[in-house]
Formats: structure tokens, C-alpha cells, sequence
């Protein structure tokens, strides 16, 4: 079964409402994915707008924490469930013109690595997924040619939310291609 809930992840309303009809529906999730993400190319520090910084702070950075903490009650009472975060090989290298994308996806591998470390012994856990170059409109303008297919990280976030082993909970794991 699929259903489809439209929600803007740094909202906290929409996040409220989206999740409770989502539990409502189909009960604790087994795995949530953090993978909404938007980056503003071009503009050095100084010239970037604090509602720019902001803009993309709230989506890549507050919207997994909204999401996060909105499934977690239900999870925790379930004792079972995972988290995976898609971050970005950007979270531990610089990205000239683009510093907004770079801080709030090396926080995103802070907030993973952080919950791992609150749901040990729960039955929960966290990892990060760090791609390099994917082949999508978010790699337009970056300078970076693709060295990887969305598939490609979507077999990685499959993994990690299935089938990887409760040991690689806390981990950032990074996709080079």
C-alpha cells in the first residue's frame, strides 16, 4: 500500500499534521527518511541573504528534526524502527557559493549522530548517507560532474534503513560513486 501526504518539512503544522495521518493510517514507520533538501548555488557568504540562509537551513536541517520528533514517540513505544538521513559529501567538504547547503547538511550528520547516541538500547537508530555527485537537477551548477545515479543512493538508503546490521547505527556513510 502507498499513500501520499504533501507536507513542508519545516513546518511544524503541516509536519504535525502530516505525521499524525500518517500514524493514524499505518501506524509506527519501520524506517523514516529525511531526504527533502534544497541548495542556493552561487552566492558567497557575504552576499548571501539571512532569509536565504535561513530558507535552506529550515528545509535540509529543522525539517528532519521536525520529522524526526514527530514519529519518535510511536517508534519508541513500537521499540523498533530506523532513521536515515541523506546528508551530502558537501557535510565534510567545502562548498564555495553554497555554504548554506554545506552547514545545515554537516548538522544533519550532527542530529543523526546525536539521536543514535539517545536511542541506544531502544531498538532504534540513526545513520547517515552522505552522497558525492548524483545525477539530479541538485547537481546542475555545482561544478561537480555525476559520478552516481539516484538508484544508486537509493539502493544505499534501502540498505540502511532494512537491512544493515544495528551496528552501523550513528554512522555517516559516504558515497563517492
Amino acid at each position: 500500500m502507498a499513500l501520499a501526504f504533501a507536507c513542508d518539512v519545516a513546518s511544524e503544522i503541516d509536519v504535525t499534521r502530516a505525521s499524525t495521518a500518517i500514524l493514524a493510517s499505518l501506524g509506527a514507520p519501520r524506517v523514516v527518511v529525511n531526504n527533502a533538501g534544497i541548495v542556493r548555488r552561487g552566492q558567497l557568504v557575504h552576499e548571501t541573504r539571512p532569509a536565504e540562509w535561513d530558507e535552506v537551513i529550515a528545509v535540509n536541517l529543522r525539517g528532519p528534526f521536525l520529522i524526526s520528533r514527530a514519529f519518535l514517540p510511536a517508534m519508541l513505544a513500537a521499540r523498533r524502527g530506523r532513521f536515515v538521513h541523506v546528508a551530502s559529501i558537501s557535510a565534510t567538504i567545502g562548498s564555495p557559493g553554497a555554504a548554506s547547503y554545506s552547514a545545515s547538511k554537516w548538522g544533519l550528520v550532527g542530529l543523526s549522530k546525536s539521536l543514535a547516541e539517545e536511542l541506544r538500547g531502544t531498538g532504534l537508530g540513526s545513520i547517515a548517507i552522505l552522497p558525492g555527485s548524483v545525477d539530479t537537477e541538485m547537481l546542475v551548477g555545482s561544478g561537480f560532474p555525476p559520478q552516481m545515479t539516484a538508484d544508486d543512493v537509493a539502493a544505499m538508503i534501502v540498505h540502511a534503513g532494512l537491512d544493515a546490521p544495528d551496528a552501523l547505527t550513528g554512522s555517516a556513510v559516504e558515497m563517492f560513486g
